[in-house]
C-alpha cells in the first residue's frame, strides 16, 4: 500500500514568514516528504533603476536592498565601483567602514535572535532581545544619524568621521554587551524549550552546504570555515586576523543544526565587540575620503572604465555586487547578489522529515531576506521565450489587476 500524503502551502502571506515567500509542501502524517520553493513575489527592480542613476546615487539605493544590511550592500558597491574606476580608499576611512559594518553584525543578529525566539512561541525571549539591540541602534544613530540606512558610505570613503569625543560612547555601548553576553548566551544555548525545538532539527550537513554553495552562519555551522573578513581579508580586516567562528569552538562538535546556528551567531556577536575595540586601538589619522569634491568625483567615474566586484561578509554571508563602467554617466551593468540567493536551497534538505511544528524556525534559521535575493524573469507562455515587459507594459498590468480585484 502506498503512503497517503496531502498538500501544505505556506505562503506567500502566513504569519511566520516576515516576507512573502511561497512554500508548497508534501507531508506524510506530521512529516515532511517533499519541498517546493517558489519565490517571486517580492522583486522590486532595484538593478533596473540602478542603471538609470549615477555611481553616487546607487548608494542610497543599494542600502534599500535590505534594511538590515544597510551597510553590506553599500559597502560592496562601494568597493565594486573603487575596483572598475581605480580609486584608493584612505585606511582611516577603512576602519570606520569596519566598525559600522560589525555594529550592524551585532544589531542583525541580535534581531535574527528574537525573530528565532518568536517563531518557537517563546516572545518572552524576543522582548529581551529586540531590547537589547536597541544599544546598538542608538549608537549607529549617534554616529551617522540613522538607525537603518546609515547614509555613511562613499565612493573613496565614508563621508562622517568618528571623532575622539564619540569614542568613549562607543566604548560604553561595548561594555554594555560585554555584560548581557552571559546572559543572552544563557537564554539562547543553555534553555532547554530552546535545546528541545533546536537541537538535531533543520540539519545541513557540510556535504550538502558545499554543495548547495551555502555561506555566512549557515555554512558556518555545517563546518564549513568560510568568511570573506578571513579569506580574502579587505578594508582593515587585513589588519586585524579575523577567524571563521564554527559551533565545535563552543560545543566541542557541530552537528550542523538550527541550534549550531544559533552558536555561531551568538559568538559572532562577541568577535564584532573584539574587532570593533581593535579597530578604535589602532583607528589611524588621515583622511577619510579619496575626493572630497563631489562633482569632481562624479567626473572621474563618468570618464572610468572597466569592471569591478565588491565582496563583504554581510551578516547572512557573503555579498558580491557587480559593477561595469563605459565612459558614461551611469553604470553599464549592475549586479548584486545576497547571501539568501545562496542559501536559499539548504532548505531543501533542512526541511525534509522533519515534523510540520518546525517549519517556521528551520526556515528563520537560515536568517533569510527575500526582498534581497528576489528576482524575475517573464516568460513567454506560447513559446517559452524569455521577454522584455518596459514600464507602460508593466503599468497596464497592474491597472488590469486593480480593476480585475475591484469589480
Amino acid at each position: 500500500m502506498s503512503k497517503k500524503t496531502y498538500s501544505i502551502p505556506i505562503g506567500p502571506v502566513h504569519p511566520s514568514l516576515k516576507e512573502p515567500m511561497t512554500f508548497n509542501f508534501e507531508i506524510y502524517g506530521e512529516h515532511i516528504e517533499r519541498v517546493n520553493l517558489a519565490p517571486g513575489d517580492n522583486h522590486r527592480g532595484i538593478e533596473f533603476m540602478g542603471r538609470q542613476r549615477n555611481p553616487v546615487q546607487i548608494i542610497y539605493l543599494a542600502e534599500r536592498i535590505c534594511g538590515i544590511c544597510s551597510a553590506s550592500h553599500p559597502f560592496a558597491f562601494c568597493r565594486a565601483v573603487e575596483n572598475a574606476a581605480g580609486i584608493e580608499v584612505p585606511e582611516r576611512a577603512q576602519y570606520i567602514r569596519v566598525i559600522i559594518a560589525e555594529l550592524e553584525r551585532i544589531h542583525s543578529h541580535i534581531l535574527w535572535a528574537g525573530v528565532a525566539a518568536h517563531e518557537l512561541g517563546f516572545d518572552s525571549v524576543l522582548y529581551l532581545s529586540w531590547r537589547a539591540r536597541e544599544e546598538v541602534l542608538d549608537l549607529l544613530e549617534y554616529l551617522t544619524g540613522n538607525r537603518i540606512n546609515y547614509g555613511i558610505f562613499m565612493i573613496g570613503g565614508v563621508r562622517r568621521d568618528i571623532t575622539e569625543e564619540q569614542i568613549p560612547r562607543i566604548r560604553k555601548t561595548l561594555e554594555y554587551y560585554k555584560d548581557i553576553f552571559a546572559k543572552l548566551e544563557d537564554v539562547f544555548l543553555s534553555d532547554p524549550t530552546i535545546a528541545l525545538r533546536t537541537k538535531k532539527v533543520g540539519i545541513l550537513t557540510k556535504e550538502d552546504a558545499l554543495r548547495l554553495c551555502a555561506v555566512g552562519p549557515t555554512a558556518r555551522a555545517s563546518g564549513i570555515t568560510k568568511d570573506i573578513r578571513q579569506d580574502q581579508p579587505y578594508a582593515a580586516y587585513a589588519d586585524l586576523e579575523v577567524k571563521a567562528i564554527t559551533p565545535d569552538v563552543l560545543t566541542g562538535e557541530i552537528n550542523g543544526d538550527v541550534y549550531d546556528r544559533i552558536v555561531v551567531r551568538i559568538l559572532e556577536i562577541a568577535q564584532s565587540i573584539q574587532i570593533i575595540e581593535q579597530c578604535l586601538d589602532n583607528l589611524p589619522s588621515g583622511e577619510i575620503v579619496a575626493e572630497k569634491k563631489l562633482v569632481k568625483l562624479l567626473n572621474q567615474l563618468k570618464k572610468a572604465k572597466g569592471e569591478g566586484i565588491g565582496r563583504h561578509e554581510a551578516p547572512r554571508g557573503e555579498v558580491i555586487h557587480y559593477v561595469k563602467l563605459a565612459e558614461a554617466e551611469v553604470p553599464e551593468v549592475w549586479k548584486a547578489r545576497a547571501p539568501t540567493y545562496n542559501n536559499l536551497m539548504s532548505w531543501m534538505p533542512m526541511l525534509i522529515g522533519q515534523q510540520i511544528a518546525d517549519i517556521p524556525i528551520v526556515i528563520a534559521s537560515i536568517d533569510p531576506c527575500i526582498a534581497c535575493m528576489d528576482r524575475v524573469t517573464i516568460l513567454n507562455k506560447d513559446n517559452g521565450q524569455k521577454s522584455i515587459l518596459t514600464k507602460d507594459d508593466l503599468h497596464k498590468l497592474s491597472v488590469q489587476k486593480t480593476r480585475g480585484i475591484t469589480r
